[in-house]
């Protein structure tokens, strides 16, 4: 049994265990001490293994065009009613761009025909969400280590954090990963899926596919990308948006 379905397994006893019957998004878990708790012992055990015992380059695993679940379930937001981003939406995203800020030596801002003439990586995997369920889709994009590279990452950082156009609650969403995850060969800047344009409910223009973490770490609607050194001035300072709710940083899988 791999650690991503023992997690899985336990987030649904724990939501049950705890009353949550009805268990119908992320809220819901960081609510559950249980599946707090689980979810800290989880990180540890998939933290260590993945950055002591494995390759940091060892790829998740890939599936054939035979195993792509049609339609890919989106996760979180599926519409964002941020007015700029509607207004690009109905522009077909002809005016869009991608910032690239922080500690970085070039600063970018980058269209998406920009980004789509960057090299590409295709990639046919799975999506586990914390709330237990999973999808098998195609992803295509840019790496996020050749968008970095172009930027030219300065000594001292450490974290990349993406902005996004989605709101939860009063605030726009944001994620990060550390530059292990962001440099991996399979964390993309995705703008394709299944060999279409990237859908709005799937996060269009642009969201990042990490492959093996859960997928409340995959930020749709990225409209930024900063490069930090710490976490101190993001928020409440624990590097996301659900992390400041109680979610563990690490989602490894």
């Amino acid at each position: 049994m791999t650690v991503s379905l023992t997690r899985r397994g336990l987030i649904r006893a724990a939501a049950i265990g705890g009353g949550a019957a009805l268990m119908s998004g992320c809220d819901r878990i960081v609510q559950n001490p249980m599946a707090r708790a689980f979810l800290q012992r989880a990180e540890d055990l998939t933290m260590t293994a993945q950055r002591s015992l494995l390759d940091r380059e060892a790829l998740a695993r890939e599936y054939s065009e035979s195993e792509i679940i049609q339609p890919q379930r989106p996760n979180g937001s599926i519409s964002p009613r941020d007015p700029d981003y509607r207004r690009m939406a109905a522009n077909g995203f002809a005016d869009w761009r991608l910032s690239v800020t922080g500690l970085v030596e070039r600063p970018q801002s980058l269209s998406l025909d920009e980004l789509r003439g960057m090299p590409a990586r295709t990639q046919i995997t799975r999506h586990d969400c914390v709330e237990g369920w999973s999808c098998i889709a195609k992803w295509t994009g840019v790496p996020l280590a050749a968008v970095l590279d172009e930027a030219g990452v300065k000594p001292g950082g450490s974290y990349v954090v993406f902005r996004c156009a989605d709101t939860l609650g009063r605030e726009k969403y944001y994620e990060s990963i550390d530059m292990i995850d962001a440099r991996h060969p399979q964390t993309i800047l995705a703008y394709g899926l299944n060999d279409e344009t990237l859908p709005v409910a799937n996060g269009a223009p642009l969201r990042v596919r990490i492959e093996r973490q859960l997928g409340y770490k995959m930020a749709k609607y990225v409209m930024g990308i900063e490069v930090v050194g710490s976490f101190a001035s993001i928020r409440g300072g624990k590097g996301g948006y659900w992390e400041d709710r109680g979610y563990e940083w690490y989602a490894g899988i």
